[in-house]
């Protein structure tokens, strides 16, 4: 029996060549790479019709696992049923994002079809989850990918949308100020009222290694505060989140850069109004018992203030619920918010509450209307009791009785001078 052959030895030159062929190899699959990123830019019409049959009652097979009982049968209703946006508004969404998500691709977004996710398809799968809260194995299963592909969508169409769309809010200038005055007196009769504040809790559960008394709230759960100031029309002009669900409302207020603007005179400086009384008035906004009585803050009367509440505080409270009814729309119609969230990542979570409220806003300047199904139907913290707060400001006295006597004046119940 002859000896096993000895393995052949490949020289020097040898080994040069088969590098050679593995780099050509290489630079080949980044070509084909490349094509399929630039094939993206394309716009898909396709994916809708592929998730209308698997997701709506008219598409679906009697063994179908997606099936969705209360789908709208009008397409078009169906679609801001899923997506919370019309098909013209998520075309907009689509040209915010489509740079980024087409430069900076999460790594294997393929389709259980072996295609690479269009952009479109991206935009919806991202909102899906937003708006419906749903988990992200069931959002994937209607779209047809999985658990870890709806996941990287998700967060790369947050941070694309975080700072593509930051123009959708921001403090408005004199001219929309003065739009916004005129909404609110035309709404409730205050006049210079520039805006409504209030605040909600984003419910989460927490690590044991990250929980503490900060995070835990008056109703012992883990929380984040999310506070907003809107205009008459449920726009958010200006948030703040991040911090803590245990911390009062009024030290949540002293905590924001809106408290710090106001209080130096950089915001809130604009024209005075002459009242029917006599009387001037400065801009200002409103709020609720939770809120300190500031010169520009104005609250209702509490027990055992003397003066006309019975009168004012109606008028103040039918101010105050655009903000009310803002937060109930936000949570209801981007569930997500409004689900107990499973350990989140604290830093990520501001960016998922500020997205949500860049989306709200773009379906009001987009002229969306804002569906009123899908908003909460209780209060949106309907599970924590208000605190009220004992700080009352002498000037910010003085701005409410001037308020009071003009809303008395222009309904005839005294006498102006």
């Amino acid at each position: 029996m002859p000896p096993p052959k000895k393995p052949h030895k490949m020289n020097k030159d040898s080994k040069k060549i088969q590098k050679g062929k593995k780099k050509k190899k290489k630079n080949k699959i980044k070509i084909i790479n490349k094509t399929a990123l630039v094939d993206s830019k394309a716009i898909d019409s396709e994916w809708w019709d592929i998730f209308w049959k698997r997701n709506s009652t008219s598409g679906l097979d009697e063994d179908s696992c997606c099936a969705f009982s209360d789908v709208p049968l009008d397409e078009d209703e169906g679609f801001k049923h899923f997506f919370r946006v019309s098909k013209r508004t998520f075309e907009y969404i689509c040209s915010l994002v489509r740079e980024d998500l087409i430069s900076r691709p999460p790594s294997g977004l393929i389709n259980i079809e072996g295609r690479l996710l269009s952009v479109e398809k991206q935009v919806a799968i991202a909102l899906r989850r937003l708006a419906s809260g749903e988990s992200q194995v069931s959002v994937g299963a209607s779209f047809g990918v999985g658990q870890s592909t709806v996941s990287q969508v998700t967060w790369r169409f947050i941070e694309a949308t975080e700072e593509r769309a930051r123009h959708h809010l921001k403090w408005p200038d004199s001219s929309q100020i003065g739009r916004i005055k005129s909404g609110f007196e035309a709404l409730c009769g205050l006049p210079n009222c520039c805006g409504a504040i209030d605040s909600t809790h984003i419910v989460m559960t927490l690590p044991a290694v990250q929980t503490s008394d900060d995070w835990c709230d008056q109703e012992n759960n883990y929380s984040m505060f999310v506070q907003g100031v809107v205009d008459f029309e449920m726009r958010f002009l200006d948030i703040v989140t991040g911090w803590p669900g245990g911390m009062p409302i009024s030290r949540l207020l002293k905590c924001s850069g809106f408290y710090k603007l106001c209080e130096s005179g950089a915001r809130l400086n604009g024209n005075v109004r002459k009242l029917s009384a006599g009387e001037e008035i400065r801009e200002y906004i409103v709020g609720g018992a939770s809120y300190p009585l500031l010169p520009w803050l104005v609250t209702p009367f509490e027990g055992g203030e003397p003066t006309s509440s019975s009168e004012f505080n109606p008028v103040l409270e039918t101010a105050r619920l655009a903000a009310v009814k803002a937060f109930a729309q936000l949570k209801g119609g981007w569930r997500i918010l409004n689900k107990v969230m499973w350990r989140p990542d604290k830093r990520k979570l501001p960016s998922i509450i500020l997205v949500c409220c860049l989306l709200h806003n773009i379906i009001i300047d987009c002229g969306d209307n804002l569906d009123p199904s899908v908003a909460l139907s209780a209060h949106h913290d309907s599970d924590y009791r208000g605190h009220v707060c004992k700080q009352i400001d002498d000037v910010g006295r003085d701005v409410r009785e001037r308020l009071v006597k003009h809303l008395l004046c222009r309904n005839g119940n005294v006498l102006c001078s």
